[in-house]
């Protein structure tokens, strides 16, 4: 599921009180970057490469060449200003400084209005099935511990993301289950993120007294580097650095990607804007979010369509009252990110016992959501019959409480098998994909800021290997499964 926090509410402006976390692990080992594969496994350590010495002419040798430097021309152009395209952007260009390279982020929405990560609570957890997605949220904790300071030192900019470090809890029901609970944890585990404990029933009521342990068998807790943080800080740091870097941010909307008669007419030549006019670019890098398959759709028949579609979220702010329902004390205000068995989340918002909650609707209700009117309103139908009944069921404190704002979000899903999409689209040479991502695209932005610049720059992953997150498997119709999708 996704979560969308406080910045998107419309009858609510405060923004989350949070911490600064401790240290994470660091991915850089000496003068290389450990690598790992997609499915797990340490892969050899490749060296730090130059990154833009003749990067022109091994673009050209792969057929991904610059466009000519002049007005309205780029030599990367990134079609979404949010959390991911402005992490692309930051990485690209402070990988090549000092080499002259124009890059250009066009964004239909310069006020990131109804842009999924303002409205998002900003989750951050290493807790996922899949070794590739610990790996980049190992080093989304390590970007906001230390990585974004150091990218956009000496630029002026804030990059207090105030971090949050209370944990996330994911609570199993006995059997199937708790035994994918346990699985998942191993993994996490192999690959350094030992943090992650498992609680029995017993050993929560102790450090949980507000849960009610009725039907969980297992519940896993990331004692540090897992939490929530500010996500408009870490869109803002990001675009700034980007923008104090040379970078273009143009607001305007990017209605389709023409193809043309040059090389072999398979490449992107123009990026068609709602104003009629036109840019060119090198290279074009698809990162918009809930938008991605539409944008791709626009290249026409030849052009394999990716799986990405708008669907709605709906996230409420309670408050529960000074003394707790049910014979439970209230949770406290630095509860962490627990998911219920259910599917229904909940966790503090700052102090005065204020928690944001939410669920995804039921398959046969969750539908395609291209129409900006319907997120004006949150789904309360939802919150009465869903949310509210199993968050009290799990925390009684939640019987009595009173709704202080709703409010509702673009989440990007990806109809296959709800993992981002990121790699070169095997039908247009100069198409980067980085979309997709079902909820976890804002822990995951860092990661794949740097793995995107390491395709356009070096050719090749340096540091953590996407492969299996390519577009390959999309049109081979091999889904890469994840568990840790609620």
């Amino acid at each position: 599921f996704g979560y969308f926090g406080l910045a998107g509410a419309r009858t609510h402006s405060t923004r989350p009180v949070v911490a600064v976390m401790s240290a994470a692990r660091c991915c850089r080992i000496g003068s290389s970057f450990a690598s790992r594969s997609c499915l797990g496994g340490r892969m050899r350590q490749l060296p730090v490469l130059s990154v833009v010495d003749d990067l022109r002419a091994s673009w050209h040798r792969r057929t991904r060449s610059f466009s000519t430097s002049s007005a309205g021309s780029y030599d990367v152009a990134i079609v979404g200003g949010g959390v991911m395209g402005s992490s692309i952007a930051l990485h690209v260009v402070s990988a090549a400084e000092g080499r002259g390279l124009r890059v250009v982020v066009v964004e239909r929405d310069p006020t990131y209005e109804w842009a999924s990560a303002p409205r998002s609570a900003g989750g951050i957890r290493q807790q996922f099935s899949l070794p590739v997605n610990v790996e980049l949220s190992l080093y989304g904790v390590e970007f906001l511990r230390s990585g974004l300071q150091e990218i956009c030192s000496g630029l002026g900019v804030d990059t207090d993301v105030q971090f949050r470090e209370n944990g996330y809890l994911i609570l199993a029901p006995p059997g199937s289950g708790e035994e994918a609970l346990r699985a998942n944890v191993a993994t996490q585990h192999a690959c350094g993120a030992t943090w992650v404990s498992l609680l029995g029933p017993a050993e929560l009521e102790t450090r949980f007294p507000f849960l009610s342990t009725d039907g969980i068998a297992l519940g896993a807790f990331g004692e540090r580097n897992e939490g929530y943080f500010d996500p408009w800080a870490l869109l803002q740091a990001m675009r700034k650095g980007a923008l104090a870097r040379g970078v273009e941010y143009i607001a305007k909307d990017v209605v389709a990607l023409e193809r043309g008669a040059g090389r072999g007419g398979a490449s992107i030549e123009r990026l068609r804007l709602a104003d009629g006019s036109t840019l060119s670019a090198g290279v074009v890098v698809n990162a918009a979010g809930p938008f991605g398959g539409r944008l791709v759709d626009s290249l026409g028949a030849g052009v394999a369509p990716i799986p990405v579609v708008p669907r709605k979220r709906s996230v409420f702010l309670v408050r529960v009252g000074a003394e707790g329902a049910g014979g439970r004390p209230k949770p406290p205000d630095n509860t962490p990110l627990t998911i219920d068995a259910s599917g229904a989340y909940f966790r503090s918002e700052g102090m005065g016992g204020r928690f944001i909650c939410g669920t995804s609707p039921r398959p046969e209700d969750d539908r395609d959501c291209h129409d900006l009117e319907v997120l004006r309103h949150a789904d309360e139908a939802l919150f009465e019959e869903t949310i509210w009944p199993a968050i009290a069921a799990r925390a009684p404190a939640f019987e009595a409480l009173r709704v202080v704002a709703s409010w509702a979000g673009f989440y990007e899903y990806n109809t296959l098998d709800q993992n981002g999409i990121v790699g070169w689209h095997p039908d247009v040479p100069n198409l980067l994909v980085s979309c997709g991502f079902s909820g976890h695209g804002l822990q995951q932005s860092p990661g794949v800021g740097r793995a995107c610049a390491e395709l356009l720059l070096q050719g090749k992953y340096q540091t953590i290997d996407l492969t299996c997150l390519g577009v390959e498997r999309i049109l081979k119709n091999e889904p890469v499964f994840e568990r840790g999708i609620y």
